[in-house]
């Protein structure tokens, strides 16, 4: 199936969360994210737990015959599993033991999410302390077992919510970096060479094809600069990014986008504590991107799923409840008032 038809046939929520949430109780975290988001729940990710439980450390547990453990520089190769990759696992069994127990019997959209290769590359590190980033050949190996591993968790989640349509998102805060060679070395002194812009991308489609068949693929980006086209190129569906962060450079992209069929996710709920506006507030600039983009307002609700800006880590619990609650409303104000 193509990205656009599976795009426009495929039953999208209208909003969901980006993956992060404060505290350490799996329980209350699957609560607060299925009793938010009816159509479009999540995997909720609780980096407050520790090393392991933050987004590296958990996408790193689902690696297949590659390991890492924790040093004071951050997440380092390891010959085999130890105390760090098995807290990991420990970790997303019992997230996804809370996830099992709220969805019963659900039959929507179900959104999971992992770090994608390039930002796994550009944070793990070589037994030398130098990031994977630097070695082609470590790339490789990293994004074949992260393949390897996500056919592996993904099969897992489906077991688990057998009426659910998964949706996969990589998380590539780093992309923009690692594409413009910005991404430091060790020493902070030089930054790691660009790497090839389709090297880049046949990677991301050989993890977007992980998911082929099952689901559509999101790539999030809470980073200014989301490369919009070349994430369509690799058959990405849907894309994830801060709507504040965008420029007028990135408007024809996100018009070609549109037409295209690529789903938004317009990050537009502040990711930690302040005032929230009221929902229609939170949407106008959407609206008035569309209008400014000449694109129809019928297809707008359709389009975009509304989003926060990023992931609810840094935010207290009352707030994480009360924007992921805003965001569903905004959406039903984009629905009921696209113009």
């Amino acid at each position: 199936m193509s990205e656009t038809s599976e795009t426009n046939t495929f039953p999208w929520g209208p909003a969901t969360g980006v993956g992060s949430m404060p505290g350490g109780d799996a329980r209350e975290a699957a609560k607060t994210v299925t009793g938010s988001f009816e159509d479009f729940p999540y995997l909720a990710e609780l980096p407050a737990r520790g090393p392991g439980a933050d987004m590296i450390g958990r996408s790193l547990g689902l690696l297949v015959e590659m390991y890492a453990h924790v040093e004071p520089s951050g997440w380092r190769i390891s010959d085999r599993p130890g105390r760090d990759t098995r807290r990991a696992r420990s970790w997303l069994g019992e997230d996804l033991d809370a996830l099992e127990e709220f969805t019963q019997g659900y039959e929507g959209v179900l959104k999971v999410q992992a770090v994608g290769p390039w930002t796994l590359a550009a944070a793990l590190e070589r037994r030398n302390g130098e990031a994977a980033l630097g070695d082609p050949g470590a790339c490789r190996d990293l994004a074949g077992s992260l393949a390897e591993g996500l056919r592996g968790h993904l099969a897992e989640v489906r077991r688990r919510a057998p009426g659910a349509r998964v949706v996969l998102q990589l998380d590539e805060p780093s992309l923009t970096a690692v594409l413009r060679g910005q991404v430091r070395t060790a020493s902070g002194y030089r930054t790691h060479r660009a790497v090839d812009r389709q090297v880049v991308e046949s990677t991301l489609r050989d993890l977007v094809a992980v998911n082929e068949g099952q689901g559509p693929v999101v790539v999030h980006s809470c980073a200014p600069g989301v490369p919009f086209a070349l994430l369509r190129r690799a058959g990405v569906a849907g894309v994830s990014f801060d709507f504040s962060l965008l420029t007028e450079r990135d408007e024809e992209a996100i018009g070609e986008a549109v037409e295209g069929g690529t789903k938004l996710f317009a990050g537009v709920v502040g990711s930690v504590d302040g005032p929230l506006s009221d929902p229609g507030g939170s949407v106008m600039g959407v609206r008035t991107l569309w209008r400014r983009l000449g694109l129809s307002p019928g297809i707008l609700a359709e389009s975009v799923v509304v989003t926060p800006t990023c992931g609810l880590a840094g935010a207290s619990p009352a707030y994480a409840r009360a924007a992921l609650a805003h965001c569903a409303k905004a959406a039903r104000s984009l629905a009921d008032n696209p113009e």
